[in-house]
């Protein structure tokens, strides 16, 4: 069933397109598939513009949290997003909650791209489930996260993010594609300590993969440019780890990392290892498929003709 993109006021304001008199204007078509919900987003700057609630922030996060949508509850639920959390950002990073909304407001062709980004995956693969998007303030992180239910996005540290990219529209539309993508995954929908960098890699890279089919670009783009000249010796590195426990190695969810080795390098060689398999595919169909419903991670890597410093 399609569905509109819903926007809330604040969203609404994003919308350039919106202009005009709704009296001349024609009757909306029901053409988009991708829900996305910001009225979180309204209720966290009704109450941040209130000088006595903005100078509480114990108060301001427990009043905001408490009339969550159900999109935010599930998102607090899966990351540990508290009262107590909100108001140590608010008073630790100020400028995050007073940044995103700048940020937010240049985004007025962001709805127009993830609607496209959506038809192009329904597009590549025809069993895609559309779950909606619940943009929120958070509590300065995580970016973003996915399951079956839906996509949530915390817009103050997506807005900060910009070392993924530093155009506002183009990180948000590359990244929530990327997460969109892990909606779609068997694999992604259970979290284990026991997974290994390969299982974890070959997850991410995946989104990676498939979001740049459907919205032009992977989301983790300055891992592309540090690798440059550096894909030998990095996916030797990996090769000789793949099989140790992504929790806690240096290849997954490590945060920025250091110049000499940026966090999250998994996903760039995950994202290497599904384009080679994907590139030697003769059915790009059954390539695409396979790719977002993989549940045996060793078999792909074994399946893809990945080796360390190859060419793609």
């Amino acid at each position: 069933m399609r569905r509109r993109i819903a926007w809330s006021t604040f969203g609404a304001a994003l919308l350039a397109s919106s202009a005009g008199h709704a009296a001349d204007a024609p009757a909306p078509q029901e053409t988009a598939r991708v829900a996305i919900v910001t009225s979180d987003v309204d209720r966290f700057y009704a109450l941040y513009d209130d000088p006595a609630i903005a100078a509480q922030p114990d108060v301001l996060a427990t009043r905001y949290l408490a009339d969550a949508s159900p999109g935010l509850v599930e998102f607090m639920a899966m990351r540990r997003i508290t009262p107590e959390r909100v108001a140590k950002a608010l008073r630790d990073k100020p400028d995050l909650y007073r940044d995103a909304r700048t940020c937010a407001a240049t985004l007025g062709n962001v709805r127009g791209r993830l609607a496209a980004s959506a038809d192009r995956l329904a597009a590549l693969y025809p069993p895609a489930i559309f779950p909606p998007i619940t943009i929120a303030m958070s509590r300065g992180t995580p970016v973003a996260a996915a399951n079956a239910k839906g996509l949530y996005v915390s817009l103050e540290a997506l807005c900060a993010a910009k070392f993924f990219e530093a155009d506002d529209e183009d990180r948000f539309v590359h990244v929530i594609a990327h997460e969109y993508v892990h909606a779609q995954q068997p694999l992604a929908q259970v979290e284990s300590d026991s997974d290994t960098v390969l299982h974890a890699s070959l997850v991410e890279g995946a989104a990676e993969f498939v979001a740049e089919q459907i919205s032009g670009s992977v989301a983790y783009t300055h891992l592309l440019r540090w690798t440059a000249g550096r894909e030998a010796m990095v996916e030797r590195d990996f090769l000789a780890e793949m099989d140790g426990q992504a929790k806690g190695s240096r290849w997954v969810y490590n945060q920025l990392g250091t110049p000499d080795w940026p966090g999250d390098l998994g996903y760039w060689v995950g994202y290497r290892i599904v384009k080679s398999y994907y590139n030697r595919a003769p059915d790009k169909a059954a390539a695409l498929k396979a790719i977002i419903e993989m549940r045996d991670p060793a078999a792909f890597q074994a399946e893809s003709g990945w080796t360390p410093g190859m060419t793609l």
